[in-house]
């Protein structure tokens, strides 16, 4: 249990965040935001706060896997644990 760690008392740069690839994984496919929005039916804004990775309070699951289904993509593509600097 000592790997364990209560996080209640800690800060984000202490336990690191989530960096979200999603426009890395769009410009190695070609692909713009636009014709993302058009072949998945997602608002064009939700599409950009994951592009730009802004304003991303919450991971949305169904955003997640069309996505991951129409740049036949896995999601350890689009999303990346960065840890606290030691």
């Amino acid at each position: 249990m000592d790997t364990i760690k209560n996080i209640i008392s800690y800060q984000t740069a202490e336990y690191g965040y989530i960096r979200v690839k999603l426009a890395d994984v769009m410009h190695d496919r070609g692909i713009t935001r636009n014709r993302l929005r058009k072949i998945t039916g997602i608002k064009y804004d939700v599409i950009t706060r994951y592009y730009k990775g802004e304003c991303i309070e919450r991971a949305d699951l169904d955003f997640l896997a069309k996505v991951c289904f129409v740049l036949n993509c896995k999601i350890e593509d689009l999303l990346e644990y960065i840890p606290p600097e030691s």
